[in-house]
């Protein structure tokens, strides 16, 4: 979009919001008085959620994925306040769209759909609806095509899947049919809203809100998207290697309603022979990445991700966010220390002050100054916060960081100085990234570590980082890992370990209203964490067979040098004055990555070496005290990562 275009766009957003605000001061502050009633900050729980309207609603999505020669309907279980429709007033809607409600469940404790002898909606899983409908919001659970009460087939973030949703957005927004029954002929009206949506969701749910954003719908305010996925082939495959031993056919049939298994076998074969497992980019994955159409996004963007979220790297992450910083769109984000946890269970009480101040503003139009607060909130240890006023911060430049040799095969430097010569490594698939670190002094047969000499003062790492390696292999095929190390003491969450740095509490607490079969009170938790003497902050990983095009591999050339770049899941990582920063160069991340067909020895060429990193106060920053001698112990971290079946959203256990 033009710069004057979207500016023009904002202003008039900013006018209408304006205006809004002052209508429903006037219509919703409840006790206002009269002649000059102050503008409202908050939505107050002023609505009965015993007495809220509980309906089902199938909309027409247009599609025939399961091609039975009629367009498929997914199932929209509402929950809305009773009083404002018998006021003659219009609510807005907080959606979330979802494969689980059946199959999974949602949430730390797995909740499910449940309904009424007559199928009625009884409870709606996570505490959107307890919390919000009182205060003024209906919400809008939808069943993905091809789960639980919807026709169709799921394509695993295919169109029909995401027009599963946007199918919504537009029967909110009077666009789409809507029908009281599965089947039948009777229309379903949303007489009752403004159209004004916004969605939610962690992990699969947040990669539909992200998709339908792509699409540019009118009506779609805002997303907030939890852990999400911005492309599908990214999150299979990491520049050819696979990462996982299965592809979205997998997850497919994982999620789909038992009927949906009988009548999507023609679906299940295309996500089959359309994501052939060489790694090869096809046009199944470019119909699943929503980062090109990042352009076409109208909705604010609310992103939350794991730092150390090994199921949806925040390589997800890290290309959405600046895609649409390029295009200027209007974003929030709070990176935590986690893996794939919800933040209700990492930082409970302010992430549900928060998201209600970002709700209130974005389809309510309350000016509460939340869109003047800084931008990011970064979680720097266990519990412990820090804000910037934009993310990364202006400060932040990119630096090249070079290995070189050392005094011992394997244990090299790290510095800004050009290096020479070469390092040896031999690819061992029983390794993994914990492994290399916990030996990163030593020298060992499986990986290439090169470590800076001690910090003189602390070196923050904001953003995405990306290393260049020439190697020269032994075979015909050969996959890479990259990650960066700090070494040092501290006290982290335990990503690592079961709940991936939450433990889950007996007592609840409760967030809004209750009925008998929806209970507002949820398990209580607390940071789950470790005392560790390095920590793993950033990966990535390649097949060097991409190393002419990241789309389509090819046999190696043994004893042929190869130049790939490798992409490192975006971070926000502050390495304490002392500490030493490393950067490994390994083979195969055991239960990361699939090792590739043979088992390779690489060359790596120093001097075609590099890691370029984003470091706030760029490369003067990058400021080291004298050498230290490497001792060589096993040194303490995490447990290595757990293997899992490619679930976003579900138990990596």
């Amino acid at each position: 979009m033009p710069i004057r275009a979207r500016r023009m766009r904002l202003i008039w957003r900013s006018l209408v919001t304006a205006a809004l605000a002052a209508l429903l001061a006037t219509l919703v502050a409840p006790g206002a008085a009269q002649g000059a009633p102050a503008a409202p900050r908050e939505s107050e729980p002023v609505y009965s959620y015993e007495s809220a309207i509980r309906e089902s609603v199938w909309v027409d999505t247009k599609v025939d994925g399961d091609d039975d020669g009629k367009t498929d309907r997914v199932a929209v279980d509402i929950v809305r306040p009773r009083e404002p429709a018998q006021q003659g007033r219009k609510i807005p809607v907080i959606m979330d769209a979802s494969p689980y409600y059946s199959c999974c469940g949602r949430g730390n404790e797995s909740q499910k759909k449940t309904y009424d002898a007559d199928g009625n909606p009884v409870q709606f899983p996570l505490y959107y609806d307890n919390y919000f409908v009182p205060r003024g919001y209906g919400f809008v659970a939808v069943d993905l095509a091809g789960t639980n009460r919807s026709d169709g087939c799921v394509d695993v973030g295919g169109r029909s899947d995401i027009q599963s949703a946007k199918a919504v957005v537009d029967w909110l927004n009077g666009r789409a049919r809507g029908y009281t029954t599965r089947t039948g002929g009777k229309g379903a009206k949303a007489f009752w809203t403004t159209g004004a949506t916004g969605m939610i969701g962690k992990s699969y749910d947040g990669t539909i809100a992200q998709g339908v954003a792509a699409t540019g719908v009118r009506g779609l305010k805002t997303i907030v998207p939890i852990g999400a996925i911005s492309s599908w082939y990214d999150y299979y495959f990491a520049k050819g290697a696979p990462l996982y031993d299965s592809g979205p056919e997998w997850l497919s049939d994982y999620v789909e309603s038992p009927e949906a298994r009988g009548r999507c076998a023609a679906v299940q074969k295309r996500l089959v022979d359309e994501a052939p497992r060489n790694g090869d980019w096809t046009r199944l994955w470019s119909e699943r990445d929503y980062t090109p159409d990042a352009d076409k996004v109208k909705a604010s963007v609310f992103a939350v991700h794991g730092m150390q979220d090994l199921n949806v790297r925040t390589k997800h992450f890290g290309q959405w966010w600046d895609a649409l910083a390029k295009e200027g769109v209007d974003r929030k984000v709070w990176l935590s220390q986690t893996g794939h946890v919800d933040p209700f269970d990492f930082r409970r009480g302010d992430w549900v002050r928060t998201l209600h101040r970002w709700f209130d503003h974005e389809l309510l139009g309350y000016d509460n100054g939340i869109d003047r607060e800084p931008m990011a909130d970064i979680e720097r240890a266990p519990d412990q916060w820090s804000t910037d006023r934009v993310w990364p911060p202006r400060a932040t430049d990119t630096v090249k960081l070079r290995p070189g040799k050392g005094t011992s095969p394997g244990v090299g430097t790290l510095s800004t100085r050009p290096g020479t010569g070469s390092e040896t490594f031999t690819d061992d698939p029983k390794l993994s990234e914990t492994d290399w670190a916990a030996q990163i002094d030593t020298s060992t047969p499986s990986k290439a570590g090169f470590i800076s000499r001690p910090l003189g003062r602390d070196l923050r790492l904001s953003g995405s980082s990306e290393v260049t390696v020439t190697a020269t292999p032994t075979t015909s095929t050969a996959h890479l890992s990259a990650v960066l190390v700090d070494l040092g003491p501290a006290t982290i969450r335990d990503y690592a370990g079961a709940g991936e740095g939450i433990s889950t509490l007996a007592d609840r607490t409760c967030w809004g209203a209750s009925t008998g079969g929806d209970s507002s009170c949820f398990k209580e938790t607390k940071a789950k964490t470790a005392d560790v003497d390095y920590t793993v902050f950033s990966r990535g990983w390649a097949d060097l067979g991409n190393w002419a095009d990241d789309h389509q591999g090819r046999p190696l050339t043994p004893g042929k040098p190869h130049t790939i770049s490798i992409d490192l899941a975006a971070s926000d990582h502050v390495v304490p004055k002392g500490h030493r920063l490393a950067l490994i160069v390994a083979g195969t991340d055991k239960d990361l990555i699939d090792p590739p067909s043979t088992t390779p020895t690489l060359a790596i060429d120093l001097s075609r070496t590099s890691a370029e990193v984003p470091l706030v106060g760029g490369a003067d920053a990058f400021r080291t005290s004298a050498a230290v001698t490497p001792r060589e112990s096993r040194l303490d971290g995490v447990a290595p990562p757990r293997p899992f079946r490619p679930v976003p959203g579900g138990s990596t256990s």
